[in-house]
């Protein structure tokens, strides 16, 4: 497991186009063969090529686990259909009002976080879908708990102003202890600029030097 630098449309912003889980990374159409191929080796996982609700912005728009994806209700029938068919995981439309999911839903294999925007009735669709608990909860007063915290099966991170008892009641729900840090030289919304798997982890190349070493540390990557 090691962490790796990377861009996507010469952009640092890494999670806001792309989304991985274990086996898949999810790429907007038409993106260059040649890095994606980079991009899998270093996830250790295939690629799939897709548009979600007719855009690039993947990472913003969708919720991806070892279980399931999760859709925005403005996706297109075919999107669906085709990661259905490329992936062979539970994929499903959440079809609440807000449609950045990707920003509003932080999870892992073990639970996750929703943002309070979405009401508790979709509570259990999307425990359904990613098979996880999940609680409904703002991170550092923001409701876009997604853009805030990424977690693995080992490890993640979450915004640095996130009081203490928030941090323990989040990592005992997502079943690891997660860690305040930045990303890309101190940008706090830290989904934006990581892709994350129990495999490996690549980062926005404005990451330096000491954020590197507090995700080495919180995803538990071994050298």
């Amino acid at each position: 497991m090691g962490i790796f630098k990377y861009d996507v449309y010469r952009s640092p912003n890494v999670g806001i186009y792309a989304k991985c889980n274990d086996s898949f990374v999810f790429i907007p159409n038409g993106f260059a063969t040649t890095k994606v191929e980079n991009l899998c080796e270093f996830l250790k996982t295939k690629h799939v090529f897709t548009s979600v609700a007719n855009t690039r912005l993947l990472g913003v728009l969708m919720v991806a686990n070892n279980n399931g994806l999760l859709l925005p209700r403005n996706s297109l029938e075919e999107e669906v259909i085709h990661l259905k068919k490329s992936t062979g995981l539970n994929v499903d439309i959440l079809d609440t009002k807000h449609t950045a999911l990707g920003n509003l839903i932080c999870a892992n294999d073990k639970g996750g976080i929703m943002s309070p925007l979405i009401p508790s009735e979709y509570v259990k669709k999307v425990e359904d879908v990613l098979g996880i608990e999940v609680i409904r909860k703002r991170i550092a007063g923001y409701h876009q708990t997604g853009a805030m915290a990424v977690a693995t099966s080992h490890g993640g991170i979450i915004h640095p102003a996130t009081e203490e008892d928030d941090i323990r009641a989040m990592s005992q729900v997502l079943g690891v202890e997660l860690e305040p840090a930045t990303i890309n030289g101190g940008t706090p919304y830290v989904s934006s600029g990581i892709l994350a798997n129990n495999g490996s982890l690549v980062v926005g190349t404005l990451t330096n030097g000491p954020e590197l070493v507090m995700l080495t540390k919180a995803f538990r990557i071994e050298d």
